[in-house]
């Protein structure tokens, strides 16, 4: 049984991006990302580090390739997407364990502190990916009006 919880965190990758395919010929991207809680400490008007928490991140498919591709260690992202508990039985130990991975919908790289360059790749696949389309100018710039 598994639980799906919306969340969006916002951290940094703990290591590269480690990319592949399942069985079933998916692929997917895992990484973790390491959320630090900053607080203001009153007394001293400091800002003071109160713990890192580390989130295990898995992407799949077309994005899958884009992570691997863009993301390095050390790079801030932000995640969006379902936290997910799950059970599963130890393999040596026959004992019941627990998971907690975010199952990523959108991944992207952080511009609080950097600045990246956008390179789109086409959503189609076929031919027509490539295509120029027919071009048409607004109403407003053809001085065509509209009569009524």
């Amino acid at each position: 049984m598994t639980t799906k919880i919306p969340v969006t965190i916002e951290g940094n990758l703990t290591a590269d991006p480690e990319h592949g395919a399942g069985e079933s010929g998916n692929e997917y991207a895992r990484f973790t990302v390491a959320v630090n809680d900053r607080r203001l400490n009153e007394t001293t008007n400091r800002w003071e580090d109160a713990g890192t928490v580390f989130h295990r991140v898995v992407v799949f498919n077309q994005q899958s390739r884009h992570v691997a591709n863009s993301l390095r260690k050390g790079d801030a992202v932000i995640v969006a997407g379902d936290l997910r508990f799950g059970t599963y039985a130890d393999k040596e130990t026959g004992q019941a364990r627990e998971t907690r991975d975010i199952i990523a919908d959108n991944v992207g790289a952080s511009l609080k502190f950097a600045s990246v360059a956008v390179d789109r790749v086409p959503k189609a696949t076929s031919p027509a990916a490539d295509a120029s389309g027919p071009v048409a100018a607004p109403v407003s710039y053809t001085g065509a009006g509209v009569a009524r």
